[in-house]
């Protein structure tokens, strides 16, 4: 069993949840979002907390599922009151990024400028070489910054290309410096 499921989700003074249908909808100062409940999960509200519960406690897929509704509605919760960021650097020389309008546009390198359509619910913002992905959704502003991250993806020779902020690149020595003996 989930250890951390264990445990209620407190919900913050200024953050709404409403559970109606096998729908949560949470609503708080950064926007609205909205959860269809698994049948095999029942979410107990308590006072102004919620608590995720199963019936069979010894099956191992309800166990999971327990843990993921926590997890999923905790950052639900944490979403609406503070939202969500991912930071991107883009390295190597010539290489930059601009936002106009719904688009992102990527100079990494190509013949052609590339161009991503930002999606619904999602800020992105620009500083020098560091691109920021914000917004409520944890999952969404993953996935955006995984997707603008596959463009052009970090390469181990040279160090350039889109790499998330806190990864680590570890060089490698070309072949050139394999043949003299430097490491």
């Amino acid at each position: 069993m989930s250890r951390l499921a264990k445990k209620p989700i407190i919900i913050p003074e200024k953050v709404e949840a409403k559970l109606e249908n096998d729908v949560l909808t949470v609503k708080g100062s950064k926007g609205e979002l909205k959860l269809k409940i698994h049948p095999l999960v029942k979410i107990v509200p308590q006072d102004k907390n919620f608590m995720v519960e199963i019936k069979d406690k010894e099956d191992k897929k309800q166990k999971a599922l327990q843990g993921t509704f926590f997890r999923l509605i905790n950052n639900m919760v944490s979403g609406v009151k503070d939202g969500f960021e991912k930071k991107l650097e883009i390295i190597g020389v010539g290489y930059k990024a601009q936002v106009s309008g719904k688009k992102l546009t990527l100079n990494i390198g190509f013949s052609h400028p590339v161009e991503y359509e930002i999606p619904e619910g999602i800020e992105i913002k620009i500083e020098k070489n560091t691109v920021s992905v914000l917004g409520i959704d944890k999952q969404s502003v993953g996935e955006v910054a995984a997707q603008i991250r596959r463009f052009r993806e970090p390469e181990p020779y040279k160090g350039t290309g889109i790499k998330y902020a806190n990864e680590v690149i570890r060089k490698k020595a070309g072949k050139a410096a394999k043949a003299v003996g430097v490491k």
